[in-house]
């Protein structure tokens, strides 16, 4: 499959799937005679992966990494790929508590604003059935 027809199948630009592989997220794509990269069922589910990963918000760098030693195919690298997926999720969750933190202050202000107007706007009938009589 040719990187146009892998992007619109993953959702991803071109230019994102050339990024990726210069950087290392995924591996070099075989090319035919021409150059052209032409992407194979494994390219493709690999590159879903680490969309999946990204949209999680696991780094750059954590995923380099993972898939430097997911490529060497090798045992030895087990507990290491197991670390870093461990210690995104630990910076994912932390990540998290802070959001919510953030949208508990956030629905705070919010109830501060309702109260605000309501306030306000008690006032503002009060004023006119005043003015009216």
């Amino acid at each position: 499959m040719k990187i146009a027809q892998a992007a619109k199948q993953l959702d991803l630009s071109t230019a994102t799937l050339r990024y990726y592989e210069n950087i290392g997220l995924i591996r070099q794509i075989k090319r035919d005679d021409h150059g052209i990269r032409n992407y194979t069922v494994d390219d493709l589910q690999w590159i879903e992966f680490i969309k999946c990963m990204r949209n999680a918000g696991l780094s750059i760098d954590a995923l380099r990494e993972y898939t430097a030693l997911f490529f060497e195919d090798d045992d030895h690298t087990l507990s290491s790929r197991k670390n870093i997926l461990v210690n995104e999720r630990e910076r994912l969750v932390q990540k998290q508590k802070e959001i919510e933190e953030t949208i508990k202050r956030l629905d705070f202000k919010i109830e501060s604003y309702e109260d605000i107007i309501h306030n306000h706007e008690k006032k503002l009938v009060h004023q006119l059935k005043t003015s009216s009589n």
